[in-house]
C-alpha cells in the first residue's frame, strides 16, 4: 500500500505544477480565486487553464480544485443559498477546464435553531440541479453543532440525501482529519466507520490540529506538532486507502517533512 500511496499539497495555483514537482509530490490542490469571495472562478496561471491542463499531464501531477470556503448550499438563507449554488457550478466548470481529478467543497450548516432536514434535502436539490464533468467531493467539517457533515450521524443523513438525486453528477467524499478531530471523533476506526456510511473515500486531507478534541476549531498543523493522536492520522491513511493531500502549514520543506513523518510510520 505505501509504494501505491499518492501524496499532495496544498499549493498557490500559478506555480502549483512546479511547486508539486518541487515537493517530489504526484498531485497538488488549489483554489480557483478567492477562497473567499462569490467573485468566482479566477486563475492565474500562465496561459491559462488549457496550458494548466497540459503543463499537469506532460508532468503527471494530478490537479485537485477546493471550492471556496463560503459555499453553504445547506443552508435556508436564499441570499446565501441561491450564490452558493451559482459559485459551485461555475467553479465544477473551471475545475473540468483544467482537468481536475476532483472539486472539494465542505459541507455547510442551517441555523442553530433550524430543522437539519432541511439542510440536507437543500443539498439534495443542490446536486440535481448541478451539471458537473468532475467529482464532486464533499468534505466533512470541523464545527457547528448543525453542520451537516460533521458528525457520523449526519454524514450518513446527507448521503442518503445526496443519493437520491440525479445520478448524473459524481459525488465522492473528502475526509479531513483535523476536522474529524475538532469534531470530537476518535481518529483511529473513522475511515472505517465513514466508508461504511459512504461507501467510498476519495481523499484524505491529512492534516495535524492545533486545539483540542471536540474544538471545534479548524487551525492546521504540520504532521506530529499538533494534537491529533498519531495513531488515528496513521490509521486513517491506512484504512482509507485514498490519496493524500497535505493541507498543513509551511513551504515545499515543511510538506517534505510531513510527508516523512507519515511514510516513516506506515512502515
Amino acid at each position: 500500500m505505501v509504494d501505491d500511496l499518492t501524496i499532495g499539497a496544498h499549493v498557490e495555483q500559478s506555480r502549483c505544477v512546479d511547486e508539486a514537482l518541487a515537493r517530489g509530490f504526484a498531485t497538488a490542490q488549489i483554489f480557483l480565486g478567492n477562497p473567499q469571495s462569490y467573485k468566482g472562478p479566477a486563475l492565474d496561471y500562465p496561459g491559462g487553464p488549457a496550458q494548466l491542463k497540459a503543463d499537469a499531464a506532460a508532468s503527471g501531477i494530478g490537479i485537485y480544485v477546493h471550492a471556496p470556503y463560503l459555499i453553504n448550499v445547506a443552508t435556508t438563507n436564499n441570499k446565501i443559498r441561491i450564490p452558493s449554488r451559482q459559485l459551485l457550478a461555475k467553479h465544477a466548470r473551471a475545475a473540468a477546464e483544467v482537468g481536475a481529478l476532483g472539486l472539494i467543497v465542505h459541507g455547510g450548516h442551517v441555523g442553530a435553531d433550524e430543522d437539519a432536514s432541511i439542510g440536507f434535502d437543500n443539498w439534495r436539490k443542490a446536486i440535481a440541479g448541478l451539471e458537473s464533468e468532475v467529482p464532486i467531493l464533499i468534505e466533512n467539517t470541523a464545527g457547528g453543532e448543525n453542520a451537516v457533515a460533521r458528525h457520523f450521524d449526519a454524514v450518513a443523513r446527507l448521503w442518503d440525501a445526496v443519493a437520491s438525486a440525479s445520478d448524473s453528477v459524481e459525488v465522492g467524499f473528502c475526509l479531513d482529519t483535523c476536522h474529524l478531530h475538532a469534531s470530537g471523533a476518535d481518529l483511529v476506526g473513522a475511515a472505517e466507520r465513514l466508508r461504511a456510511i459512504t461507501g467510498r473515500i476519495d481523499l484524505v486531507h491529512l492534516n495535524d490540529s492545533r486545539d483540542a478534541a471536540g474544538s471545534g476549531a479548524d487551525r492546521h498543523e504540520s504532521l506530529g506538532r499538533g494534537l491529533c493522536d498519531p495513531e488515528g492520522l496513521v490509521d486513517v491513511v491506512l484504512t482509507a486507502d485514498a490519496p493524500v493531500m497535505l493541507e498543513t502549514p509551511g513551504d515545499a520543506d515543511a510538506h517534505r517533512a510531513d510527508a516523512l513523518w507519515l511514510l516513516s510510520r506506515l512502515g
